[in-house]
């Protein structure tokens, strides 16, 4: 169930690689009484463990952070906090489609000719239509995404869990080769086998494999 108090404020991260737009966002938005930014994330990686951790009302997110297409970005944040609601910005002329009645958790917006305030009503808008149906997408296509091995057994050497773990937490594969003392090749050689062996193909799912199966630490 969402707040019920009148004056309590809608909670929200902040996902972009820019911090200095990051902090900017955060002062403007937090001028607001019903605004609270609870958090910050660089990346996808970082942006799921906030979400797990927080449970915000709003995350505004780059539309490019994640890599991935609308559906999925939802899908991906739903598992985490299926009360969480989206809004994307974009850095293009135009966002590129408008938000139809399928995407109930998104607002997109064209970041250069959104306003603040602008920005502040779809923060709103996006808030306020979670409040009646919380459960945007069913329980049984969640789990049909991203779904953990079958297997009981870990199917990844013990290197390939070092590169898991520093891919997760949003880790280049070139500050992963540092880390490790690897070459880059031999850190994306690890990379391709253990999401070959996974049967994932992006950054997003890797992410949440890691998070199903531990082995990147969350805050309770």
């Amino acid at each position: 169930m969402r707040k019920e108090m009148s004056n309590a404020r809608i909670r929200c991260v902040l996902v972009h690689d820019h911090v200095l737009l990051r902090q900017g966002l955060r002062r403007l938005l937090e001028d607001k009484p019903d605004l609270e930014v609870v958090s910050e994330a660089r990346n996808a990686a970082e942006c799921l463990r906030k979400v797990f951790e927080f449970r915000p009302d709003v995350v505004i997110a780059d539309a490019d952070a994640f890599g991935l297409a609308v559906s999925e970005v939802e899908m991906l944040i739903a598992r985490e906090s299926s009360s969480t609601r989206l809004v994307l910005l974009s850095m293009q002329e135009q966002a590129a489609s408008p938000v139809d009645e399928s995407h109930t958790v998104m607002e997109y917006a064209a970041a250069r000719h959104t306003s603040v305030e602008e920005l502040v009503k779809m923060v709103r808008r996006a808030y306020s239509r979670a409040a009646g149906d919380p459960e945007t997408s069913s329980t049984e296509e969640l789990q049909r995404f991203v779904a953990p091995p079958s297997s009981e057994e870990d199917p990844l050497t013990a290197r390939e869990r070092e590169v898991v773990k520093l891919l997760a937490e949003g880790k280049t594969v070139r500050a992963a080769a540092t880390d490790l003392g690897l070459s880059s090749k031999t850190v994306d050689a690890h990379k391709f086998n253990l999401m070959r062996k996974l049967g994932i193909h992006n950054k997003a799912e890797l992410v949440m494999w890691a998070i199903q199966k531990r082995v990147v630490k969350i805050p309770a």
